[in-house]
């Protein structure tokens, strides 16, 4: 059987090979089965489809050192399935050596799976080889180029974000304190400005914060936990106080019932709670409530954050909680919340993840907008863990 008649009759085999192997590496183990294939089945049947058709020596030499070379429409697939797969896996953290060793695996998987069932070769045989290796080699052209755009588009949003957010409260702060230091203690605008250093300067703490975290598990590497037993019913208390006390004007209410005792890490989870309840404030309709509930079944903790407003539009669902993705779409700036560089929801994914939990989210124009956390009440022996 020729190569690629093999490979098109073959597909979820492939695919069950490209996702275990994928899986295996540090990012795989916390994506769906959807994600980890991706592009992968369209990237399969363009490469298999492109080697079926005719290929001028001018295009062969081209392929064969990357570049692409073929004009049929399934060179023109084999490239744009590539590409997304590129920027997919910036999104769920694989580094670059990542990638290429999925590539590595792809084609030695399918050649693998190929000579076992077919031992004899001939002439023919070794021109489809040859067609496919130049297919492989043009379709992870595509996609390094795609990654490697992504990162230094991402980095060169991010450091934009960074240099306007970091200016603005550190300005506020100089100023606050130059007036303190003018005015005696009891002027009447030194507990302002006192209030404004304060607030700012939180505001700066903030984003460091999320910067070092960020910086942790960008290479996919887990989220760093300290363990202990919790109170959640507590813990969402004191975060849900301050920001009562921060945002007088907003309606925020909190619900809790059942043994709410966690074995988790109180200052990361406490970083959950913040994050969620800020994302609801700052995309939340202003008249409306903001709803923190957590509740036990003896099992596992629900908490959820509720808030009415426009909803999340539905293609961006599915990239959600990925890092800096909001800020790489064209039109995403005029959506940005100043003090915010796009990482909260990814380190709130990241915390959950790291404490063997899920996070999802729902949201629609008639039921509102609702994250919702699933954390395992005490931590799971390693044997169990999967």
């Amino acid at each position: 059987m020729r190569l690629a008649d093999f490979i098109l009759g073959n597909v979820e085999l492939i695919l069950s090979e490209w996702e275990t192997f994928a899986r295996s590496l540090s990012p795989g183990g916390k994506m769906t089965q959807l994600a980890l294939r991706d592009d992968a089945e369209a990237m399969l049947r363009a490469t298999a489809r492109d080697m079926q058709s005719g290929q001028s020596l001018a295009q062969q030499a081209s392929k064969s050192k990357g570049h692409g070379g073929s004009v049929d429409e399934e060179s023109d697939r084999l490239d744009n399935a590539s590409a997304r797969h590129g920027v997919g896996r910036v999104g769920w953290g694989f580094d670059i050596l990542e990638v290429v060793s999925e590539y590595r695996a792809l084609r030695a998987s399918v050649l693998r799976l190929w000579t076992e069932r077919y031992s004899q070769f001939d002439i023919n045989d070794v021109n489809d080889i040859t067609r496919f290796n130049e297919a492989i080699d043009q379709s992870l052209v595509a996609a390094i180029s795609s990654y490697t755009n992504r990162v230094d588009q991402s980095r060169r949003m991010f450091l934009a974000i960074l240099g306007h957010d970091l200016r603005s409260p550190l300005s506020s702060i100089s100023m606050a304190a130059q007036l303190i230091s003018r005015t005696s203690d009891k002027h009447p605008a030194s507990p302002r400005a006192l209030s404004v250093i304060e607030t700012n300067t939180e505001a700066v703490t903030r984003l460091i914060r999320d910067l070092i975290d960020f910086a942790s598990t960008g290479l996919g590497s887990a989220m760093p936990l300290t363990r202990g037993p919790v109170d959640l019913e507590i813990l969402c208390r004191n975060v849900f106080e301050e920001f009562c006390v921060a945002h007088p004007q907003r309606m925020l209410r909190l619900h809790s019932d059942g043994d709410l005792t966690c074995d988790c890490d109180a200052a990361r989870f406490r970083q959950v709670i913040s994050n969620l309840i800020g994302n609801a404030i700052q995309h939340g309709a202003a008249e409306e409530p903001v709803e923190l509930s957590v509740t036990s079944d003896g099992a596992t903790v629900v908490l959820s954050v509720h808030n009415e407003g426009p909803p999340i539009p539905p293609e961006m669902l599915s990239t959600i909680f990925d890092p800096l993705m909001r800020h790489t779409e064209p039109d995403s700036t005029a959506q940005r919340i100043p003090g915010s560089i796009g990482l909260g929801l990814y380190i709130v994914r990241e915390i959950v993840v790291a404490h063997e939990g899920t996070v999802e989210v729902a949201s629609t124009a008639a039921e509102g907008t609702t994250f919702t956390v699933c954390l395992p009440q005490s931590c799971p022996v390693e044997g169990d863990r999967q």
